[in-house]
């Protein structure tokens, strides 16, 4: 589902069909959200397949090349003054820029400056996109990382050199600035720059749900989608209860690779990553994260206990709970066995409540869980979780 369409909404996965029929798949009852626009769709699919509900809200689109006046201006500013060295960064981006240069009449003027410069592609990508347009690399990183080009650069004068930086998506300021400080002049490409989506209400649903704990997990393809997702979530004044959701891993930040995960680490939230920058790969991946983060459960009157998106494990099995007792719930589990008044839960709810809303509340959790003694009323001060922190059943 689409953010632009309107707000995010609950996916439900499909059901279980396959090979063990009747076994809990790595997913089922986890609540992922989705911030991807490019290949969203596929990852709810993959997701979905593992049990999962998604929940989307794009947090960025591309700029088209087209209509990109920065790229234009820093195409023929480097067609006026031919650069010394070229840095390809990725292979789509690089093409990219040479079909929107031809689209302006500049392609065959570009190609031809570009032949006169050093060309340090990042990668094989970069170094297939490169050749495609009748070019050659003088050099390609073994590692596929910006380091190791930057590594190579700084071990020449660069104090005449005239660098042009092809980007794509997001500024590299570790690049530019170091080779700014060893005395080159930058010429930054910016190709496919982002920006948020014209209809951001998915986004702000995903990120209010994320600040109530109502997702379990947030999926990022791209570092540009972490910073647009925060930067969303601190216009909508709930950055703070975001980054702690984050930082505590009761949401857990799922990223494709370490240049995605880049903005969370700096802001010193964990993440899970897989050993392969792929879509398939880290969906794998966090099948196998969230039981782990929830292989300690809290043991409430006789039964196994885990707290999920849009419901709960208890004893090994799924059941749905409503928005309103489950905040009522997860207040509750964030101080287990302590007694919360009515107050402090009525605070807790959706929109806020009174106390009446809190009695309605905990009794409908109760037949929700099935077992009236998990939940105990405590005369005149509240309510607590029968948790019992020595228990192992």
């Amino acid at each position: 589902m689409s953010a632009d369409a309107g707000p995010a909404t609950y996916s439900e996965p499909p059901p279980f069909g396959g090979e063990g029929s009747g076994a809990v798949r790595p997913l089922e009852g986890y609540v992922v959200g989705i911030t991807a626009d490019r290949r969203r769709a596929e990852l709810a699919t993959l997701l979905e397949r593992k049990g999962a509900r998604t929940m989307t809200g794009t947090a960025i689109r591309l700029v088209p090349l087209a209509d990109d006046r920065d790229l234009l201006q820093a195409t023929q500013a480097l067609v006026a003054d031919a650069p010394t060295h070229v840095v390809v960064t990725t292979g789509i981006g690089f093409r990219g820029w040479t079909e929107a240069a031809d689209g302006w009449g500049l392609g065959d003027r570009l190609r031809e400056t570009l032949s006169r410069a050093r060309i340090l592609a990042r990668g094989p990508k970069s170094t297939g996109a490169i050749r495609a347009n009748d070019l050659r690399e003088e050099w390609s990183a073994v590692s596929e990382s910006s380091g190791e080009v930057l590594e190579r650069l700084l071990q020449e004068d660069l104090t005449r050199a005239r660098v042009a930086v092809q980007l794509h998506g997001e500024p590299l300021p570790f690049l530019t600035q170091a080779l700014r400080a060893a005395g080159a002049q930058v010429v930054e490409v910016p190709v496919y720059r982002w920006t948020l989506p014209e209809d951001v209400a998915g986004l702000d649903a995903l990120v209010q749900a994320a600040a109530a704990g109502n997702v379990d997990a947030i999926t990022f393809t791209s570092a540009p989608a972490v910073l647009a997702t925060l930067e969303r979530a601190t216009a909508l004044d709930v950055g703070d209860r975001v980054l702690a959701r984050l930082r505590s891993r009761s949401v857990l930040a799922c990223c494709v690779g370490p240049v995605t995960a880049g903005p969370l680490v700096d802001r010193d939230v964990p993440t899970v990553q897989p050993p392969r920058s792929r879509l398939g790969a880290m969906v794998r991946h966090l099948g196998e994260a969230l039981p782990e983060r929830d292989s300690h459960p809290l043991f409430v009157g006789g039964h196994r206990l885990v707290v999920l998106g849009t419901g709960v494990r208890l004893d090994g099995r799924w059941r749905d709970v409503r928005p309103t007792q489950l905040a009522v719930l997860r207040a509750l589990c964030q101080r287990p066995g302590h007694v919360l008044s009515r107050a402090q839960l009525a605070e807790a709810l959706p929109g806020c409540g009174d106390e009446h809303a809190v009695e309605m509340a905990v009794a409908r959790l109760r037949g929700s869980l099935g077992d009236s003694r998990m939940v105990q009323t405590v005369v005149k001060r509240g309510y607590r979780l029968a948790y019992d922190p020595s228990a192992s059943y």
